[in-house]
């Protein structure tokens, strides 16, 4: 069956403006690179989705949040930047520069395209869609971070969740930056299931989530951060989903899945320091079809916006869906291999912090337990 690929030109508005590093080209950019290496045909199908209203975002988000937000960005897209409550419900990297696009009205269809992809998904018209543009996982229900403003991946679980009665969800966040506010959301939520793959708060933005930050209350071992220390590659990523996401997941036996992340874990990103090469987003891609494959009928949301080096952007994006659809596509680096892709520098300290994170899930999972011995 054809992949859904929910997108509209309209998200290259989702532009901070010249000199940030967050730019709307990338909504331009990806779309002809994938039309040029894999024909629509059965494959895939652009679709195109309604922006989401203010009940829509009424379901994440405060009103007084909303109300100044879509005021906020609409007067700066028209070059009146007031910043006096600025800093009362968004942080300073989403300040825009200069001459920024309609970021509010594109934040919109981004949830708008979170809500359609639940819905193809959960109607059967499709099993797998794609938001291009989704994953702004940064974003609270009374603020704003991270380039991001309304969070589409807590959208699409809260509306499984609440729409759909769904009451076992995963949330699977292979972004290099831990989703903070995703993890806020669902922290005390024992129908999410939040597992996190990203570079070690200890040296990245935006600092949390720590393999001891496993849920509170009923929602306790509902989440699984994994801080993965730099220069994490292949090996690393490979042994990860092996030994905690495939068994925590298969334990869990989820409804329905949601990924997001983009490029950034990529050793060339410029503003990160992991190193998984172009093929190991592809394995990324490949394990969620699988699982989604194996457990939930095949249902399974993939949210993909960040990357920070445009060159490879278009390369990871593709594997990553390459994988999810089972196209057979060559998987290639944008430039020659670097040293980082023979070897995992980081294998070592990453069966540490595996030893780690089964310790503390012990209690909660028994794919992490110790098996009674026969008795004979």
């Amino acid at each position: 069956m054809a992949i859904a690929i929910l997108y509209d030109e309209d998200l290259s508005q989702y532009d901070y403006g010249p000199g940030h590093p967050f730019r709307g080209d990338r909504y331009e950019i990806f779309p002809n690179f994938l039309r040029e290496r894999v024909p629509e045909d059965d494959n895939y199908h652009f679709i195109k989705a309604p922006p989401a209203g203010d009940e829509d975002l009424a379901l994440i988000c405060n009103k007084d949040y909303i109300d100044f937000t879509c005021a906020y960005y609409k007067a700066a897209h028209n070059g009146k930047l007031d910043h006096v409550k600025f800093g009362l419900y968004q942080s300073m990297d989403n300040m825009p520069f200069d001459t920024p696009g309609k970021l509010e009205e594109a934040a919109r269809l981004i949830i708008g395209q979170a809500k359609m992809g639940c819905d193809l998904i959960q109607s059967g018209d499709y099993k797998k869609a794609v938001s291009i543009g989704g994953g702004m996982h940064h974003a609270k229900q009374g603020s704003g971070e991270g380039f991001c403003l309304y969070n589409d991946v807590a959208f699409a679980a809260r509306y499984l969740t609440d729409h759909y009665k769904l009451q076992r969800v995963l949330v699977l966040d292979t972004d290099a930056h831990a989703g903070n506010g995703t993890c806020e959301y669902f922290y005390r939520d024992p129908r999410v299931l939040f597992i996190d793959l990203h570079q070690d708060p200890h040296t990245l933005y935006p600092g949390t989530g720590f393999a001891g930050d496993i849920g509170a209350d009923k929602g306790k071992g509902f989440t699984v951060n994994i801080p993965l220390p730099p220069n994490a590659g292949y090996d690393s990523y490979y042994r990860i989903f092996g030994e905690i996401v495939e068994p925590v997941v298969r334990e869990f036996k989820p409804q329905f899945i949601i990924r997001n992340g983009g490029s950034d874990p990529h050793p060339d990103d410029g503003l990160t320091d992991l190193g998984l090469p172009v093929h190991g987003f592809y394995m990324i891609g490949e394990k969620v079809r699988q699982l989604a494959d194996e457990l939930c009928q095949g249902k399974e949301l993939d949210l993909i916006a960040s990357g920070y080096n445009k060159r490879v952007l278009p390369y990871a994006w593709l594997a990553l869906i390459s994988g999810l659809g089972n196209w057979n596509v060559d998987v290639e680096e944008p430039e020659p291999a670097t040293h980082k892709f023979h070897k995992d520098p980081a294998y070592g300290q990453t069966k540490l912090i595996e030893a780690e994170i089964k310790s503390n899930l012990k209690p909660f999972w028994k794919c992490f337990q110790p098996r009674n011995p026969v008795q004979f």
